[in-house]
Order: structure tokens, then C-alpha cells, then sequence
């Protein structure tokens, strides 16, 4: 997945405006206690980090 393709997904689930707020404030358990942000800045696939947010959210069947 390119990056381009995961925050398109991003601010299809959580709008415009949300998106980057949630991505930068919420720890997510399924990659280590990072935020979104932290995890991409490490390095970690967008698929991967895509798959961690799915996995805390309710994410729409048709953005999984």
C-alpha cells in the first residue's frame, strides 16, 4: 500500500479534518504503543500500520 493510499483511507474513515488529529494523538497497542505518525516515522509499511488501525477501529469493510 503507498502512503498516498493510507491517509486516502485515513480521511475516508475518520474525515478530513480528524484524521491527522488521530494519527498524531492515539497510541495504538498493536504497533507498540506508537501513534500512527510515530510508527511511519520509524519505518513501519503503511499495510502494516493500515492493518494496526483496523484493528482498534470499526473500519468500514469496503477501506479494510
Amino acid at each position: 500500500m503507498r502512503l498516498t493510499e493510507f491517509w486516502r483511507r485515513m480521511r475516508l474513515h475518520f474525515g478530513d479534518t480528524y484524521a491527522e488529529s488521530w494519527a498524531r494523538d492515539y497510541v495504538l497497542a498493536p504497533l507498540g504503543g506508537r501513534t500512527v505518525v510515530q510508527a511511519l516515522a520509524d519505518g513501519e509499511s503503511a499495510k502494516t500500520v493500515w492493518r494496526a488501525v483496523c484493528q482498534v477501529e470499526d473500519v468500514s469493510p469496503r477501506l479494510r
